[in-house]
């Protein structure tokens, strides 16, 4: 199988300057170790970005229908229901039907889930402080606002 620069180990001293040096390839090159190091550590709590993503919704928005969660989260309907299931299976959401439209259902943060929720925000915490380890905490609010007013634009 031929290695491909996703499965190779880049050698940087051997890429050429005007690619190193691009702020669209480093944002991505940062971003897939990012997301490789979020999803690693989630795994190991048993969980996965879109756990996270509801379960913070729900904490801080309150219990909502799975369209209002879709359209919080990003997480596209038919996606989103299999990530409640799988929530609801270990009782980190309950789901019950709507007293203003029973077609619907509500989704609700439960206390287990609300526990869980809390050990998932020190993993990521934890996973953001490791990879931003070589930024002073100054430089890492800096970049923070930085790339605010990238994704803003």
């Amino acid at each position: 199988m031929t290695e491909t620069p996703q499965t190779a180990e880049m050698d940087e001293a051997q890429t050429p300057d005007r690619l190193r040096g691009l702020p669209s390839r480093l944002l991505a090159m940062t971003a897939a170790r990012a997301d490789r190091v979020v999803s690693e550590r989630l795994a190991a709590e048993d969980a996965r970005k879109w756990h996270y993503a509801v379960l913070a919704s729900l904490d801080e928005h309150g219990p909502t229908s799975q369209a209002g969660l879709s359209r919080r989260t990003g997480i596209y309907r038919s996606d989103l229901v299999a990530v409640i299931n799988e929530l609801e299976e270990r009782g980190h959401v309950a789901r019950t039907p709507d007293p203003a439209d029973r077609r619907r259902n509500v989704v609700t943060l439960t206390p287990q889930g609300r526990k869980h929720l809390k050990r998932l925000d020190k993993v990521l915490a934890d996973a953001q402080d490791d990879l931003m380890e070589p930024l002073s905490v100054a430089e890492r609010a800096l970049l923070v606002a930085l790339l605010e007013r990238v994704l803003a634009r």
